[in-house]
């Protein structure tokens, strides 16, 4: 009997049944197609059952000249998940070098799949996010807020929070909820899986399927490199001799700094920047992009920054930084401002200008693993590298480095690497958020990256000051731009400037990811002052004015 595989596509651009039929009757019309399951236009999806030799192209190509868009994310034997045959001679079916999230993640798939899994870690467990990165920072965060809010109420004009009495009892109490959940979220999950081990070193590639660790070479079925990122400083002369904090050091200082200077806008620096301004400390950043926050819709970034400067920070974009210097107790930054030389001086100095993976002096070019420009190692769409016994996932691939993508490529990998399932890594729908308040989310493309991808797009920009829910909040700070495709009002985009955005961002994730139109938003029911509620103003705002209906007509 020739083997088959059930491939599973995300189809773009379906608006009605009959786009279904035309789906349908595109990927049928494919040599070696057996069967094709189109569930209805609005499911964005079609499932092909073919011979096993047929292409991701053939298909592709086929829902294409039909009109469409389609995206292949997943391939798997019809037979379900069916293990890769196990090599001889194998110390563990799966080895994972680097024990956080994807590490994690990784090692459960695999524990549930019955494969007898092997940890190595030879730092913290817990990688980035619950040790230096997720969780102490937006505990801090949380509290800063609080005081902020509590002692200069928003609408009760803007200065900073008085320091905390006791800032290291602040800190202590973040040590406390990190240790805790490294405990119970990481350590203990391994004895709750017999067949995971964690084994405690440095590990090393030698070549092949073998690694190195304490002096003992393990020969494992395959291998999942998750060895994370690290913070990265650009070569800013005397940067390096003067000494500077990475977010790490920020967020364990022994005591307030008067004054503190940051390097990057990016999501790192706004976070920690406001988290500081808000304990008192005189915060000045720095960045060299035309606006804050980089990635962002211009819009959101100008906006952002107007609501920092009423909290009395110094924001300075386009900026051009010759120098840094440690002169006596204070930090000297020689730098090009608006055009202009000048000196910004600080007691303290905080690089947020990225980070980069941890792939150094792990013997990938003896194991065949190849690495790009800036260290991450190259993988195919199934997280697999130039090794085909060896697969990776989370920061070490390099940028998105999330929590929650490292995580699903952790699980991702273990189950690709183990059961040939052939899952597609698609980050298609990825949503993220920036922690200051407002807080900023998004999902899926903004306008620029539209148009440059040719697509001719409409947008709708909505300010809060037409939302109900802040109205009724008292906080219209903010704004909602939706970015959709000017023929079928397909939602591409979704930029939320907002208190909780976080939260409203989902609804424009599963809309991308299932690629509903600004008609289906409009036409869902959305409850009555809540935020979420602005998506569907904004919606209506591409053709109508949203300030002269009432709330019974939206």
């Amino acid at each position: 009997m020739t083997e088959r595989t059930h491939v599973t596509l995300r189809i773009e651009g379906m608006t009605c049944d009959g786009c279904a039929r035309h789906v349908t009757e595109a990927l049928k019309n494919v040599a070696g197609v057996i069967e094709v399951h189109v569930p209805g236009w609005r499911s964005g999806q079609a499932t092909v059952i073919a011979e096993a030799g047929i292409s991701d192209e053939a298909l592709i190509r086929a829902v294409r000249d039909a009109g469409y868009r389609a995206l292949v994310r997943e391939r798997r034997p019809l037979e379900g998940e069916r293990r890769a045959p196990k090599p001889e001679r194998a110390d563990y079916d799966l080895m994972i070098i680097g024990g956080g999230s994807a590490g994690f993640a990784a090692a459960i798939k695999g524990a549930e799949l019955g494969a007898n899994v092997a940890i190595v870690e030879g730092g913290t467990i817990g990688g980035t996010c619950v040790n230096i990165g997720c969780v102490p920072s937006k505990t801090l965060i949380k509290a800063a807020e609080l005081c902020y809010r509590s002692a200069y109420p928003k609408f009760e004009g803007l200065t900073a929070c008085p320091p905390p009495s006791d800032w290291r009892r602040v800190v202590e109490q973040k040590d406390e909820l990190v240790a805790a959940l490294r405990q119970g979220k990481y350590i203990n999950v391994v004895d709750v899986y017999p067949n995971i081990t964690l084994i405690r070193g440095w590990a090393r590639l030698t070549g092949g399927r073998q690694v190195s660790v304490n002096g003992t070479t393990y020969t494992p079925g395959k291998i999942i490199i998750a060895t994370g990122s690290r913070p990265w400083a650009p070569p800013i002369p005397g940067l390096k001799e003067a000494g500077y904090l990475d977010s790490t050091d920020a967020l364990s200082l022994p005591a307030l700094p008067q004054s503190l200077l940051i390097i990057g806008a990016g999501a790192i620096g706004l976070e920690l920047g406001q988290l500081f301004s808000r304990f008192g400390v005189r915060v000045m950043i720095l960045e060299a992009g035309p606006h804050v926050a980089g990635m962002e819709e211009p819009e959101i970034g100008e906006a952002l920054t107007r609501y920092l400067e009423e909290e009395k920070m110094r924001i300075c974009t386009g900026v051009t930084i010759h120098r840094v210097e440690r002169v006596g107790n204070e930090y000297h930054v020689m730098a090009t401002i608006n055009g202009r030389e000048e000196i910004c001086a600080a007691e303290q100095v905080m690089v947020a200008t990225g980070r980069r993976p941890n792939t150094g002096g792990l013997g990938l070019e003896e194991a065949g693993v190849q690495v790009g420009t800036r260290g991450e190692i190259l993988v195919n769409e199934y997280l697999q590298t130039t090794n085909p016994d060896i697969y990776a996932a989370g920061d070490c691939i390099g940028d998105p480095m999330y929590v929650y993508v490292a995580a699903y490529a952790g699980g991702m990998a273990a189950e690709n690497a183990l059961t040939g399932a052939g899952r597609i890594y698609d980050l298609s729908a990825l949503p993220h958020v920036i922690f200051t308040d407002p807080q900023v989310a998004s999902v899926g493309l903004t306008e620029a990256q539209a148009r440059e991808k040719g697509l001719k797009v409409k947008t709708s920009v909505l300010h809060l000051k037409d939302v109900p829910r802040a109205l009724a909040a008292r906080d219209t700070r903010g704004l909602i731009k939706l970015v959709a495709e000017e023929s079928t009002g397909r939602l591409l985009g979704a930029h939320v400037l907002a208190d909780e955005a976080g939260e409203v961002i989902q609804e424009a994730t599963l809309a991308i990811r299932f690629g509903l139109t600004i008609k289906d938003i409009v036409e869902t029911f959305h409850p009555y002052l809540t935020m979420v509620e602005g998506l569907k103003l904004a919606a209506l705002a591409f053709e109508r004015d949203v300030a002269k209906l009432s709330c019974c007509a939206t």
